[in-house]
């Protein structure tokens, strides 16, 4: 009797297409994975190269207040889109989520796509519930205690609230900062210590693969 193959949904949402220092790091969670379980296959979405339409939460959750035979068309796509985005989460076995901190906060493309999910179910419905996920965030600068922005970082506890807590996730959350250094020449001072965050993400990131293929 064979055994069924595992399914993956990862999302990514930078911007930066092949300089994405979260889908770095999603990409070295992913090959451990792989090469634990060859067979494993992925739901892939790239919100940042593909973004979901801005207006269609906003659309399907008027959609809520009308008869379903009275829709729109609009509203019956938006609710369709939320529909699928939300089976996505509830039929993977884990995932592999890459969102990076933007503004200060949740990146546009990726808080669309929640809400999107949200939509698409039950309020507070856990589709991910004990399931494995790894959470890849990260920042130009650096937002820790004793830093001149501190408490400036309003992205991290926002995808623990929703992944893990909301969708009821057994999350692994995975931070580099300094993602910037070597690239804005008034970072420069911080090159060993981004280096040394750098090596530390990507360890905790093969670490992460390889929990999650024991898992599933």
């Amino acid at each position: 009797m064979g055994v069924a193959n595992m399914a993956v949904l990862r999302i990514d949402a930078s911007i930066l297409g092949p300089n994405s220092a979260s889908s770095e790091l999603a990409d070295l969670v992913e090959k451990e994975l792989v090469a634990a379980n060859p067979n494993t296959e992925f739901v892939r979405r790239h919100l940042g190269a593909n973004p979901l339409p801005a207006d269609a939460w906003a659309t399907a959750v008027s959609a809520g207040y009308v008869p379903a035979d009275q829709r729109t068309e609009a509203q019956k796509n938006a609710v369709a889109l939320a529909g699928t985005l939300a089976d996505e989460l509830r039929n993977a076995d884990a995932a592999i989520l890459a969102l990076p901190f933007y503004n200060y906060g949740v990146s546009q493309h990726a808080k669309a796509w929640i809400d999107l999910a949200m939509a698409g179910g039950e309020n507070g419905e856990k589709y991910l519930d004990g399931k494995p996920v790894v959470v890849l965030t990260t920042r130009g600068g650096a937002y820790g205690p004793g830093t001149p922005r501190e408490g400036w970082d309003h992205n991290t506890d926002y995808l623990r609230r929703v992944v893990g807590d909301i969708w009821g996730a057994d999350l692994t959350l995975i931070e580099r900062e300094f993602t910037l250094v070597g690239v804005n020449p008034a970072l420069d001072q911080f090159t060993e210590m981004a280096t040394l965050m750098r090596k530390s993400a990507h360890e905790a990131c093969a670490d992460a693969g390889r929990t999650v293929a024991a898992r599933i």
